[in-house]
Parts: structure tokens; sequence; C-alpha cells
């Protein structure tokens, strides 16, 4: 009776949590954080009324159908017991996140809230995908394993039958539909304040051909056809999966690097010329580097050559003179042109970079040396965290000035020595004498920053630059992890995993995974910092607060956390009901995260000069790092003494 009434209760509160509460806390936190992000609101406020009413409509529909069909509750503590392919289930995967998604964007329009729209709704979006591929994925997988059955909307598979109608259709609505929303939400972001022409000189000096308008505009069409005249469903997902890498690599780099090609001034004298500039009053300089047209042309035409190998020759020369088309209409620069055509080539041969990535991240997994000094062993890996400390307090000097390295030098250690403390908490053993933990890491830079406050110090620009350094610092000291064999993946296949065969590597001795394909998590770290770095950075471009900086950081470290956890293999790690540990910590960082935005600090200062004192106290700090990392007693049993 006491069991069903706490299950009763915890129900109650799951749903009150997720139906009530976190909707007053995301409005609460958009209102908060409305004088930081000052963007501009696209659309009129009827508009948002109907995308909430539509989003709100499709979480109510997804929730009632598991609830009848699935014989379970639409909650991940309370999973349904069948998979439900009925309803809205039967045409997408995952109505309820899209409908949430869609009605924060939609409520956020309707009350014309820049935070709302342009912080809120895109971290609602990011933590509902990471949920899905860092739990509820793995989850469905272990209960049901692969369905039988794809929703109608769907990414074509790999067989070399044609494509269905709902093959195609899908292309257009996952592929095209949020690439267009994306872009257009870029353009409306408007010209960057510190915005770079990417126009050589000599460029200025090529007029504008009216008559090459035919190509450039024949892009729209050729790009739309190509879902529904590809013959192979290989060939159209090879066109989907490559567009939608494209967009998250191009808007990416369209939000942090201000790089900007202004239309060429021309007076129209033909109906071409005219349609032009039509064509412009769409369309903004913002959009300019990479390309999106050339890159959309050398997947179409790729597409189009396999499709239809005896016209090969012909769709490349289209191609070719959509490319140049670019240029003479005065819309890009040749640089635009060059970087459309470059992201287009490494997302069609993802799958090669990937071979060149993982062969690449194998050999430094295995790449253990050691050097013995009486007593003493100097192992090689102790290097990476060593330079990575070395450029990340390089990198504060440079934000906060020559009279901080001491305050930085201090939240350094304190972040060092925590690390060290809360590893052997959580995972200390016989085994593990001398372990260090990231949280640790985190909890040390907020207990010297606490220290530093007491003091009488303004603390927020040594966050703000710890912030933008530790993707970096991170970055860089994954790479010990591969070699120590530490943070670890669970088994996957050789497409995807790296093998581990040195005896010396966690991942042999403790978890017994010699010579077995293994996800390289170090590696998906490594490119999410990359990701969270150049955000990161853009942002103190901008001067915006380092307490936004700094949540921005929990953030985006949290939910890269949280997937990475779900593909680790370490048996020593605790798993906490369904989750694992650092799941739930990483979960704990993002809502620190939205909290630290909230909290308001001094704009971000000027830069300053790198000066020697930097230099060496940062090299110093090097140096020690390497000594607590990569430097031990192999024959004492003594705590601290060991890492291996």
């Amino acid at each position: 009776m006491m069991t069903n009434f706490r299950i009763a209760v915890e129900k109650l509160t799951y749903g009150f949590g997720f139906v009530i509460a976190l909707p007053v806390l995301l409005v609460l936190w958009s209102h908060l954080t409305e004088q930081v992000v000052r963007l501009p609101v696209v659309g009129p406020p009827i508009v948002g009324v109907v995308l909430a009413v539509v989003g709100s409509a499709m979480m109510l529909a997804g929730m009632a159908t598991l609830t009848m069909y699935g014989e379970g509750l639409p909650m991940n503590a309370f999973p349904p017991k069948k998979f439900v392919y009925r309803g809205l289930y039967r045409w997408i995967a995952h109505p309820i996140y899209a409908g949430f998604s869609l009605a924060c964007i939609g409520v956020a329009i309707a009350y014309q809230s820049s935070s709302g729209l342009w912080l809120v709704s895109p971290i609602m979006v990011l933590c509902c995908t990471a949920l899905v591929q860092g739990y509820e994925k793995h989850d469905m997988q272990e209960r049901w394993g692969d369905p039988s059955v794809k929703p109608v909307i769907h990414l074509p598979g790999s067989s070399e039958r044609r494509p269905s109608m709902a093959d195609r259709f899908s292309v257009i609505i996952l592929v095209l539909l949020p690439w267009l929303i994306l872009y257009e939400a870029v353009i409306a972001l408007g010209i960057p304040p510190d915005a770079i022409v990417t126009y050589m000189p000599f460029e200025m000096k090529i007029p504008v051909l009216e008559w090459t308008e035919l190509f450039y505009a024949s892009t729209y069409l050729l790009v739309v056809a190509v879902p529904f005249l590809v013959n192979s469903s290989r060939h159209l997902r090879e066109f989907s999966i490559a567009g939608l890498l494209g967009t998250s690599c191009i808007i990416l780099l369209f939000i942090v690097l201000p790089m900007v090609a202004p239309p060429k001034d021309f007076v129209p004298t033909s109906w071409l010329g005219k349609f032009l500039m039509w064509e412009r009053s769409y369309d903004s300089a913002a959009g300019a580097f990479p390309s999106f047209h050339v890159f959309w042309v050398v997947l179409a035409v790729n597409a189009m050559g396999k499709s239809f190998p005896n016209t090969k020759r012909l769709w490349y020369v289209l191609g070719f003179l959509i490319a140049l088309s670019c240029i003479t209409t005065g819309m890009h620069a040749i640089v635009d042109v060059a970087g459309g055509a470059f992201v287009a080539w490494g997302c069609l041969c993802y799958k090669r970079l990937w071979v060149w990535m993982r062969s690449a991240g194998q050999h430094v997994a295995n790449s253990w040396k050691e050097w013995r000094i009486g007593p003493v062993r100097i192992i090689n890996h102790g290097a990476y965290p060593a330079i990575g400390c070395f450029i990340g307090l390089v990198i504060v000097g440079r934000l906060t000035g020559p009279a901080s390295t001491g305050y930085a030098i201090m939240i350094a250690f304190s972040s060092l020595v925590t690390s060290g403390l809360w590893a052997q908490i959580v995972e200390g053993s016989p085994s593990l004498l001398r372990p260090y933990g990231f949280y640790g890491g985190i909890l040390g830079i907020i207990i010297g920053g606490v220290i530093i406050l007491a003091l009488g110090e303004d603390v927020w620009q040594l966050f703000g630059a710890f912030a933008v350094a530790a993707p970096v610092v991170q970055a860089i000291g994954r790479l010990r992890c591969l070699v120590q064999g530490c943070c670890h993946g669970r088994p996957t296949s050789r497409n995807i995993g790296i093998r581990y065969t040195h005896p010396r590597s966690r991942v042999c001795r403790l978890a017994k995974l010699e010579n077995t394909p293994i996800h390289p998590t170090p590696m998906y770290s490594i490119l999410w910092n990359v990701v969270t770095g150049v955000i990161l950075a853009r942002l103190w471009s901008l001067h915006v607060a380092p307490s936004f900086v700094s949540g921005i950081y929990l953030i985006l470290n949290g939910l890269g956390r949280f997937v990475e956890e779900s593909y680790r293999g370490e048996p020593q790690t605790k798993v906490l009901g369904p989750l694992r540990l650092y799941q739930l910590m990483a979960l704990v960082s993002v809502l620190m995260g939205a909290c630290v935005t909230t909290i308001p600090s001094s704009a971000v200062i000027s830069r300053f000069e790198v000066d020697s004192v930097v230099v060496i106290s940062a090299a110093l700090f090097g140096m020690f790092t390497w000594f607590a990392l990569g430097v031990d007693f192999p024959d004492s049993n003594r705590r601290f003494a060991r890492l291996v």
C-alpha cells in the first residue's frame, strides 16, 4: 500500500515538475536575462500564438497516445511498456519534444521576448536533443531493440532501392526546412557590429553580370528537385546527412565568424537584373561565409551525378557555372565560394574524415611511454594537461590582464587540488590511487573564486575568462584521457570504435576490453569542446557580461557531457537509478548554468597584452600540472602515490 502511494506521489511530482514548474521557470529565466539578450524578435505576436497552439497540441496528442497505447506514462521515470506506432508517432518519432520546442518558440514570439527566442528556446531544443541522444535512444534500444517500422517522416535508408515518396518528402521536412528556418534566423540577426568584409581588393573590379542570375537562381530549383529525382535511397541518404552536417557547421560559422559580403551595387537593365534585386531584398550580407549557395549546389550535383552517371559531366558543369555566378552576380566573395565548396567536400567525405580521426585517436590512445628515475616514474601523457593548462592560463591572462595573474593561479591550483579530492571520494580505490575528476575541478574554480571574492575582488571577470579558456584546456587534456584510458567508452562497432592494446591503459587493465572496438568518448568530448569554445570566444568578443559567458559554458558543457556519458563504459562509475552519476552532475551543471546567466555583472573589458609574468606563471603551473597528472611513484601503495 505504501509502495503504491509512494509511486503515485512520485508520478504527481514528476508531472508537476515538467508540466507546471518547468514552464514557469523558463518564463522566469527569460525575464531575468532579457537585458542581456538584446536581439530582434522575428515575426508578429499572432504568429507566435499559432506556433504555441500547434506545439501544445502536438505535445498533448503525443502524451495521450503514449498513455492510451503504451501502457505507461509520457515520463522517462515511468515509461510506456509497449512501443507505440500510432497517432502522431506514426508520423514523427518525437512529437512531444518537437511540440515542446515549437511551443517555446511560439510563446517567445507571442510575448516578443528576445531572450525567450534566442536563448531559452535554442537551449530547450538542445536539451530535448541531449535527452533523446543521451538517454531515451539507449533505453528504447535496450527495451525494444531496433523498431521494425519507421515513422513516415524519417531519413532515407542506405539501400539501393528507389526512394519512396515518404523518403522524398522527409528530406524536404527534415533537411531543407530546418536549413531555411535557421538561415532566416541568422538573416534576422542582421549584420554583426564587428563585421569583416570578405571581398579582396581586386574583386571590387569584377562587374555584376545580370544574365548570370539565371544560373544563380537555378540553385533553388536544382536543390529542391534532388529529393524527387534521385533514384537511389543511399544517394538520397548521403545528400540528407551531408545537408544536416553542413547546415550545423555553416550556421555555427555564421554565428562565430563576423564575416560578410555586402552585395555589389548595380543598376538593373534587364528582367534578370530586376529579379536579382528582388532576391536581394530577402537576403543579407550576414549569410555570406561560407556560401550556402555553393554548399547546396555541390551536394546536389554530387547526388544527381551518382543517380545519372551518363550525364555526370553536365551536372558538374552546371555546378561550376552556379558557383561562378555567386561571384558574377555580386552576391559572394571568392573566399565565400571556396568556403562553401570546402564544407560540402568535408560533409560528403565525413566517413573518410572519421576514419582518419579515429586512426589518429587510436594512435594516441596506444602511445603510452614512461621513464623511470629511481622510484619516480614520468609518464608522457602528463604533457597534454600541462600544455592545456599553460595555454588556458595564457588565455586568461590575455582576457583579464597581468594584474590578475596571481588570482588566476590561485583558482587553477584550487581546481587541480579539488579535482583530485573529488575523484578520491567518488572513484578512489586500490587500483586508482590518484584519479582526477572534472566536476571536482569545477567545484575548485568556484571555491577559488569565493576566496578571491572574500578578499574584496570582482571575480566575475576571472570566471568568464576561465569559461572561455576551459574548452581549450579540456580539449587538450582529453588527449591524456585517451592515453590513460580513463573516460573510455563502451563496446561498439569497428566502424566507430577505437582499439586499445597497451597494457597500461585502464581499458585493458581494469575494463578488460583489450583489442575491442569501443566508443572514443574522449574524442567526442574534444569535438564538443571545440564547438563550445568558439561560441564562448564569440560571446566574449561581443563584450557580453562574464556571468552570462560562465553560465553558457556550464549549460553547453553539461549538455555535451550528458550525451557523452551515455556512451561510456567505465566499470567504476556509479549508476544511480536510470542515469550514470556524471549524467546527473551534467544536469546539475545545466541548471546551475541557467541560474548563473541571470546574475548581473559588469560587461567584459578590453583584452590585454600577454607579458612575461603571465607566460612564466602559466609555464610553471603547467610543469606542476605535469607532475600532478603525469609523475608518480609506482612502487608505493600509499594514497596519491600511483597514477596506475
